[in-house]
Parts: structure tokens; sequence; C-alpha cells
């Protein structure tokens, strides 16, 4: 197994995930689409030891739901996201699978805020489906994280 590497779009920015296993699940929620500017985004819970970035990434810092802030690394030079990390689990990061330089492996494990998802999005019934997010979502994470 070889090392897992991604980058912004100009790719001042680049970084290196330790061999692993990992897996993704995809968010619909209208803060995914947002930032994504897509109709979802698609998320890779991972160890922040395992995560080796090269560059320096500016962070904006976002309040969320549960009360607690999220810190979103992003290049300061292309805006492309990387991460994310939240208050609540320092030692995690949730890197955004789109910046990855090959996806072509990635296959959601679920999706989260389905209430949200665009309506001409045909989930597979086989894959977990949550309407919001799973009630303990670090505990749900933590799962995912090899």
């Amino acid at each position: 197994m070889s090392a897992v590497t991604g980058g912004c779009q100009c790719r001042a920015i680049t970084y290196r995930l330790a061999p692993k296993r990992h897996q993704v699940y995809a968010c619909h929620c209208l803060e995914c689409q947002h930032q994504s500017a897509s109709a979802f985004a698609l998320s890779m819970p991972v160890k922040r030891v395992d995560l080796t970035v090269d560059g320096k990434p500016a962070v904006y810092v976002r309040p969320t739901d549960s009360g607690t802030r999220t810190l979103c690394h992003f290049c300061p030079a292309c805006g492309s996201r990387l991460y994310h990390q939240s208050e609540r689990s320092p030692d995690l990061a949730t890197l955004k699978a789109g910046s990855l330089d090959d996806t072509s492996a990635l296959v959601p494990v679920a999706h989260f805020w389905v209430k949200r998802k665009q309506p001409w999005i045909l989930l597979p019934s086989d894959v977990p489906q949550f309407e919001t997010q799973p009630e303990d979502l670090k505990a749900w994470r933590d799962r995912l994280v090899p």
C-alpha cells in the first residue's frame, strides 16, 4: 500500500497520508454544498498525526450547530478547501477527499444530511443514510479512522 497524496488546485499546498485503508462519506448539508460549489462534499476522517502538509494553509473558523467551532484549512492562493478540524476532536482531521490526487477508488460508506440532498441524486439503498448526521458524530468518525 502506498502513501495517499493530494493538494490544492494550484499545488502551493500538498499533503501526504500514511498508507492505510481510508474511508469517505458524502455530506449533503448546505455548508458542504457551498464550500464545495457542488451538490455534496466527500469527507475522509484521518488521524492528524498521519497527515503531513507541505505549505501553509490559511484557516477560516466557523461555528457549528453543536456550539463548537470548526477550523477550515484552505490554500490562501487558490482557495481550495483541504481539511477541517473540530475543536472537539483536535487529534482528527476531516480531509476534503476531492483534493486527493487520485479519487478513482473513493466510494462513500455513508451519506449525511440526505434531507438536504439535491433531488436528482440517487443514493444506493445498501449504503447507510442519515437525515442529518449520526447522533454521536465523533464516535461514528472514530470508527472510520484506521
